[in-house]
């Protein structure tokens, strides 16, 4: 099994950027497809993006253009390089890995392996 921990979470001013990072122990992230999620007060965990062990990269719409996901498989971590932040931004960001080989990038159900998440706040 791979365990997961979110790190870089913290309060930014709009326009700011932060960079989120997930470290990976237990297994190589090789062996997994790799999203991040955020979960705002009172609403659902939404997709915010995936990438894949191919690399190939997913964006929800909210985010496309400004995060950028990444994986050093070097450093067993993935990244979102998260910038123009907005606070609508603001949420618990958690990062999520699949052992699937065909899966739904943007599905929740689809991640057996979840982080504790760490806290995204934008000030406007």
């Amino acid at each position: 099994q791979v365990q997961l921990v979110e790190s870089g979470g913290g309060l930014v001013q709009a326009g700011g950027s932060l960079r989120l990072s997930c470290a990976a122990s237990g297994r190589t992230l090789t062996s997994y497809g790799m999203g991040w999620f955020r979960q705002a007060p009172g609403k659902e965990r939404e997709f915010v993006a995936a990438i894949t062990r191919s690399v190939v990269t997913y964006y929800s719409d909210s985010v496309k253009g400004r995060f950028t996901i990444s994986r050093d498989n070097a450093k067993n971590t993935v990244y979102l390089q998260m910038n123009s932040l907005k606070p609508e931004d603001t949420a618990v960001y958690y990062c999520a890995a699949t052992g699937s080989y065909s899966y739904t990038v943007r599905r929740l159900s689809e991640y057996g392996y979840w982080g504790q998440g760490t806290q995204v706040t934008v000030s406007s």
